[in-house]
């Protein structure tokens, strides 16, 4: 099947999370890995100035440790990755960097803007260069 599977988590929507990557689980090749990851969205600069220093280093302590906290719900081993900046680019870069052979990703519903998939997959599957399961 496949040998490594990045499986990108939004970490305000965990239980997707969670079913996305036990899918990725059934999908993997024995000996295979897993690499959870998040993404925190940069702060723009012209609202830099407005937020507290460390707004980011918190968010990303949190994120990484809802990551393992989610990792450990599901026994599956893995590992974990917090990235920030531009979620789809960051999703791409991470595939690229650990040579994976498969993105699984969750959607949400969509609104008007947005229709057929979120945008966020949306742009990770238009712009991947390996396969991309989405999930709903």
């Amino acid at each position: 099947m496949y040998k490594k599977i990045i499986v990108p988590v939004d970490t305000g929507a965990l239980d997707k999370g969670e079913k996305i990557l036990k899918k990725a689980a059934t999908l993997l090749d024995l000996g295979g890995e897993v690499v959870l990851v998040t993404v925190v969205e940069d702060i723009p600069g012209y609202l830099a100035i407005d937020v507290p220093v460390d707004l980011i280093e918190n968010s990303i302590k949190d994120a990484k440790a809802k990551l393992v906290e989610l990792k450990e719900k599901t026994g599956i081993a893995g590992r974990v990755e917090v990235r920030s900046g531009s979620p789809a680019r960051e999703i791409l870069a991470c595939a690229q960097e650990h040579g994976a052979d498969l993105i699984i990703i969750a959607s949400h519903i969509p609104d008007i803007s947005n229709y057929f998939i979120g945008a966020t997959a949306d742009r990770v599957v238009r712009h991947s260069k390996i396969s991309v399961l989405v999930d709903r």
